[in-house]
């Protein structure tokens, strides 16, 4: 029996369907990349261990002077995870990543590194923090300061340095981590937290107006509220009712991230991708 061989008469032909189908397939068939702040700890390392399990290029970014143990941990469990320093209130550290990152396409860059109270004193990612001082009456002013450089400031540095990357690549969203603590218009307990609840209704507002400006181009701005979370620094909170596991909500946060369009820009919206009010 004679053994019939085929010859490709056209390789550039065949490079070209095969580019064609590749350009065809669904999002979460190709391996997408996803830069996350905040990285080492409570919700933004619960990101980078999801995300990656999923198959993602993850940038998993941290202030530290050397690798978080916990980042360490997931760069020997996953190859597609890069560990890289960032501060996201050092504007020369945010420049140096992104000129780094120049032809990296990002397709979700999350907005999660956060500072919720005094850690001044705390000497590992568990310390709860001190509460105390952003109560009207006792107010640590220097302490304003920061959490609005993180939380406020350091989005925004992140989102203008890396616009290009995430314009660059196929889904094109901005997500921003925020909270319920800085609506408006709904009731909340107490009135302590002034500092922490006055940068989540300023992230809102700007990232908002970062919205409109850059739906033209296609890019998704999300805010996002993920609960109330019991990560490393809140377990003590485990004993009062509603309080979420930090595995449920980022597994929501991805399948409401993963759905959303250009029509859902500028929205704020609980895990589960219910409407949060301003």
């Amino acid at each position: 029996m004679r053994k019939l061989t085929m010859q490709w008469r056209c390789p550039g032909l065949v490079s070209g369907l095969l580019a064609v189908l590749l350009a065809a397939l669904p999002a979460h068939v190709m391996a997408d990349t996803v830069l996350i702040t905040g990285a080492n700890s409570g919700i933004g390392l619960e990101f980078t261990k999801q995300y990656a399990s999923q198959g993602w290029t993850v940038i998993a970014t941290h202030r530290r002077s050397e690798v978080p143990a916990s980042l360490a941990e997931v760069i020997a469990r996953f190859d597609k995870v890069r560990v890289e320093q960032m501060d996201v209130t050092n504007q020369s550290q945010v420049l140096a990543l992104a000129a780094k990152l120049k032809d990296t396409p990002i397709d979700v860059l999350i907005n999660n590194a956060g500072v919720y109270n005094d850690r001044s004193e705390c000497t590992d990612d568990d310390c709860p923090g001190n509460w105390s001082n952003q109560s009207f009456g006792k107010l640590n002013y220097p302490l304003f300061d920061t959490i609005m450089a993180v939380n406020v400031k350091g989005p925004l540095q992140v989102a203008e340095a890396f616009l290009e990357n995430v314009k660059a690549s196929r889904q094109k969203k901005i997500v921003s981590i925020s909270s319920t603590n800085g609506s408006l218009t709904e009731q909340l307990p107490g009135s302590g937290a002034i500092f922490y609840r006055s940068s989540k209704a300023a992230l809102n507002r700007a990232m908002q107006l970062v919205a409109t400006e850059e739906k033209k181009d296609g890019v998704i701005v999300l805010l996002m509220h993920p609960g109330a979370v019991l990560t490393e620094r809140q377990a003590y909170l485990a004993k009062y009712e509603g309080m979420v596991k930090m595995p449920f909500t980022v597994e929501n946060m991805i399948k409401t991230i993963a759905k959303v369009t250009i029509e859902d820009s500028g929205r704020f919206l609980q895990y589960d991708g219910t409407s949060v009010p301003w």
